[in-house]
């Protein structure tokens, strides 16, 4: 019989991969994680869900305390990040350092179980001709998750197992109700984890960073209005601004220096290009010749077609097809081949 650690959020992903594999006469141990200090926050609600549904299956749960890791790479990254006027992604960082990695350590060391599995929509192949793990899109187009998954490495690819990739949201409510679950009926997460602990991000970020006050500025300088601080805005944000022009504005720049918003009209957000950071080529060896792909600049974003252009140091330059809107430092650029994940990395500031 195959073992299995599952990660269990409380949530109704988690809660049916484990179910489903359990069904499928796997050994299966649930895990979770608690990321947040504090009391009443997101994770304690979910600890609970998931201790109830490893009862309802009878099999064994671990809760692993992650606190210390999930600030120091999740907390702390996002409050550098916005201190300097970039919008960071926390999920992929999350992913890799704080879930996948350290999960799968966890089974292996102390568990002694090969394998992990988790509640994302994405698949994983062996190719035999690269004799590489692959990482592909999911099934069902409006729930994949890949774009979080560009930083995971092959490692980890080797030890995990997706078994929603296969199936819709859909399918898995069914599975939930068929089955029984305690979480058949739980609403989905919107939000990052930090919102709903906090209220908002903006909520959030106040604790941390010291609201100071600036102006906020067309392309070509001219004043229309004052911010409390740069960190509650992000580019391509139109919503919220609190000025009025004669036609729509949308945040383009954050300048850090002169704490500034920078506001245009779409047109002056469009760029051709941008490059990225800290690339990590999961699903092929790194390439060294510009080759066509397409790639995603934000998670709900459809790909567009661009031309990469290795450079040093792990870094990309894309050329895009046509300019794109809302290109936004420190969030992910993830390269596509069709459904084929080839990698990702993060937007540099320009």
């Amino acid at each position: 019989m195959k073992k299995v650690v599952v990660g269990l959020s409380g949530g109704v992903d988690s809660s049916v991969t484990a179910a489903s594999l359990h069904h499928q006469g796997y050994e299966v141990v649930g895990l979770t994680l608690w990321l947040m200090k504090g009391k009443g926050q997101c994770c304690s609600e979910g600890m609970v869900d998931a201790a109830s549904l490893c009862e309802q299956l009878g099999i064994p749960h671990y809760i692993v305390d992650s606190r210390d890791i999930f600030t120091e790479n999740i907390i702390d990254y996002l409050v550098a990040g916005y201190e300097t006027g970039i919008t960071p992604l926390p999920c992929s960082q999350c992913n890799r350092m704080v879930k996948f990695s350290p999960m799968l350590k966890y089974a292996k060391e102390t568990l002694g179980i090969d394998y992990i599995a988790t509640g994302h929509y994405a698949r994983i192949k062996y190719d035999q001709e690269s004799k590489m793990y692959q990482l592909l899109r999911a099934i069902d187009p409006y729930k994949d998750q890949s774009y979080f998954l560009y930083d995971l490495t092959q490692e980890i690819l080797a030890g995990t197992v997706f078994p929603l990739g296969e199936q819709t949201k859909e399918q898995t409510r069914k599975i939930a109700t068929q089955l029984k679950l305690s979480t058949a009926d739980k609403p989905e997460s919107q939000d990052l984890c930090l919102i709903e602990s906090h209220g908002s991000m903006k909520e959030f970020l106040n604790k941390y960073i010291q609201q100071k006050e600036g102006e906020i500025i067309t392309e070509d300088g001219k004043i229309l209005g004052s911010h409390n601080g740069i960190h509650h805005y992000t580019i391509g944000q139109r919503k919220g601004l609190g000025i009025a022009y004669a036609e729509p504005l949308y945040v383009t720049r954050l300048d850090p220096i002169k704490n500034q918003v920078i506001v245009g009209t779409r047109e002056e957000g469009g760029r051709l290009n941008c490059t990225l950071e800290r690339l990590n080529w999961l699903s092929i060896i790194e390439p060294t010749l510009p080759f066509r792909a397409q790639v995603q600049i934000r998670y709900r974003s459809k790909a567009v077609p661009v031309t990469v252009i290795p450079l040093e140091n792990s870094r990309v330059k894309l050329n895009f097809d046509e300019p794109q809107f809302g290109i936004t430092p420190g969030q992910g650029g993830v390269i596509y081949r069709g459904e084929l994940l080839l990698g990702g990395g993060i937007i540099e500031r320009e």
